[in-house]
């Protein structure tokens, strides 16, 4: 097929990109560099059926052509972004969606858009559940973020009621792997950079606050499943496994060998207390479930970093 994913120098659409082209389809990829990282591009443009384009999903999409799927992945997604590039976010959610419904409408592929647990807030409801409408504060540093995600739900299904497209949301859980950002903002970079260079490893609140960590390729696993099948609705992907934030740093400082303590901090504003899928309709319907052990995807990430604070240091040492 002729696949579009936007997105595509992210972590996530890194990985999807990869995989598409792994099972033969033709890849365009888009991406601004907002918060993409180019090295993942320069990587995948060693493949002979991956084609660029630098572009903001704000405006026209640059495609021509017959197109099958489009993979909605464009949007910064880390904390770290959600208060400095709030209204870029807020544009991407809002207008950068409408344009790649509108490529949808036009060529007639199928949607796949990739959407967020942060749709459910703080919730109030556990494990959360697609019925669940959520717990959210429209105001708050994270509601860009949030509202946004929750906005383009409804603009995709806007699309699909009105105007027919076929369309597919996936609410995606806490998901880790190689080729995240050092600079991520989300625990487990923050983690295991902390315990690499021996510094205290942050947690906040307590570290009472539970996860679910889904390890990457399965979650692409679940995005490709989810894309062949014809359900407008959400879907939860993520893994039912809760843990708290202090065993998971305990698990870090073990893995890496760390000398590094644990050092408490208070609590960001609306930071969600539990966060854990309910999965029922992805076993159902997709017949997916995450696959990969947690301490053997922290491992391979672990390795991941390892590599590019090997790299960082001789580039440092080099100047």
């Amino acid at each position: 097929m002729r696949t579009v994913v936007t997105g595509a120098a992210g972590f996530i659409g890194y990985h999807l990109c990869e995989r598409l082209l792994r099972d033969g389809h033709e890849v365009i990829g888009v991406d601004s560099f907002i918060t993409g990282q180019p090295r993942n591009v320069t990587d995948l443009q060693a493949h002979e059926r991956f084609t660029f384009i630098r572009q903001d999903i704000v405006e026209p999409l640059a495609v021509t052509g017959s197109v099958d799927r489009v993979y909605n992945l464009a949007c910064p997604a880390s904390p770290v972004d959600f208060v400095p590039k709030a209204i870029e976010i807020l544009r991407t959610c809002s207008e950068g969606v409408r344009q790649v419904l509108e490529l949808c409408r036009r060529t007639g592929a199928r949607l796949m858009h990739a959407s967020t647990s942060e749709c459910y807030g703080d919730p109030l409801e556990h494990p959360q559940r697609e019925t669940y409408v959520g717990h959210v504060n429209p105001i708050g540093h994270r509601s860009p973020y949030d509202e946004g995600k929750r906005f383009a739900e409804s603009l995709v299904m806007a699309y699909h009621r009105r105007h027919g497209v076929s369309v597919g949301i996936v609410r995606i859980f806490n998901t880790y792997g190689p080729r995240m950002r050092q600079d991520d903002g989300r625990v487990l970079p923050n983690f295991i950079r902390q315990a690499l260079r021996g510094e205290p490893l942050t947690v906040y609140g307590g570290g009472t606050q539970t996860r679910s960590f889904c390890y990457v390729d399965d979650l692409v696993e679940g995005i490709v499943r989810r894309a062949e099948i014809e359900f407008p609705e959400p879907i939860n992907l993520g893994n039912c496994e809760e843990v708290t934030i202090r065993q998971v740093a305990e698990e870090i400082i073990q893995l890496t060998g760390s000398r590094s303590r644990i050092e408490s901090r208070p609590l960001p504003p609306d930071d969600p207390k539990r966060r854990q899928p309910d999965i029922t309709r992805a076993r159902e319907l997709l017949g997916w479930e995450p696959r990969t052990d947690r301490r053997e995807g922290f491992a391979r990430t672990i390795e991941y970093f390892r590599r590019i604070e090997a790299l960082e240091g001789v580039s440092r040492a080099s100047v």
